[in-house]
């Protein structure tokens, strides 16, 4: 009962070689169109002296880059059986990083449909609205709010005892998994997570629901038919990632209490760390004329 745990056995998608392959292709395969799709995206904005004003797409993609690169590769060395084990500090690290740039997308995500909404609504004045002052201290403040929402509960996260058994039911370490395995009171990190939850998803996701609730109404009073379909089309497609990555989230980490099913949070995961990050900057930028232009170019 005194042996505190040093280590974990991350379990992954357990099941027949074939299926763990399978997985493996899955995986490796979106993560290298993800990093390729986002670095491709980061060089054409620097190139590009004109697409330096949706900044927050740079953002996006980096953000990316980094989510995937801290759970994928692991990920995959799990499923093969080649690095199933991680220590107690790389596993605290690993769920800090994971949670503090997912927080940071939320607030992205929501400080680009403000961006949205002052283009569409006020598209005279949005030049004045929304300079480049503003931009830089609205993508740091969503970068520094991100890692500062975190960190406390990294923190009491990271002073849980573990006694045994040691073995992680899932690809990554989350709040849940440690949660479950911990010999000690869980109640201040539950609430810890709940509350950071709702400052940080929910919050976010309110400012991302208005402004396009004010989009689609300034959209429904456009006079030209061809505008309005084309203006829809646009917003559908970012309402769909969106509605994923919220919807997720929500599921994961807004409850009062970390008791979802453990093989259900991997199967909700995966749409995370996986799918969104692939979707979310082809989506914002192939839709976006300016960057179509300069792919011409």
């Amino acid at each position: 009962n005194g042996t505190s745990v040093k280590e974990f056995i991350l379990l992954g998608f357990p099941g027949i070689w074939q299926f763990r392959v399978s997985f493996v292709v899955v995986f490796a395969l979106m993560y290298t169109l993800t990093v390729i799709g986002n670095a491709c995206i980061i060089a054409l904005v620097w190139r590009s002296s004109n697409l330096h004003t949706p900044m927050y797409l740079c953002n996006l993609s980096f953000l990316e880059i980094w989510y995937t690169t801290s759970v994928i590769p692991k990920a995959i060395g799990v499923m093969l059986g080649t690095s199933q084990t991680i220590s107690f500090s790389v596993c605290m690290l690993q769920l800090f990083f994971i949670f503090s740039l997912g927080s940071t997308e939320c607030f992205l995500l929501s400080v680009m449909a403000y961006d949205r909404y002052l283009a569409i609504c006020y598209p005279l004045r949005y030049s004045s609205l929304m300079g480049r002052a503003l931009s830089v201290r609205l993508a740091l403040s969503s970068w520094l709010g991100g890692f500062l929402a975190i960190s406390l509960l990294a923190f009491l996260t990271s002073r849980l005892t573990f006694c045994g058994p040691d073995v992680i039911n899932h690809f990554l370490c989350d709040i849940d998994s440690c949660l479950a395995l911990s010999c000690s009171d869980t109640w201040p990190v539950e609430l810890a997570t709940f509350l950071v939850s709702i400052i940080v998803v929910v919050v976010s996701c309110v400012v991302t629901l208005v402004s396009y609730m004010y989009i689609i109404s300034s959209i429904l009073r456009t006079q030209s038919a061809h505008g309005r379909k084309k203006a829809f089309s646009t917003c559908s497609a970012h309402l769909s990632v969106i509605t994923i990555w919220y919807g997720s989230t929500m599921f994961l980490y807004v409850k009062p209490s970390a008791q979802n099913s453990l093989d259900l949070n991997k199967i909700v995961n995966t749409f995370n760390t996986v799918v969104t990050p692939l979707l979310n900057p082809f989506i914002y930028t192939l839709r976006n004329k300016e960057v179509k232009l300069a792919l011409r170019r």
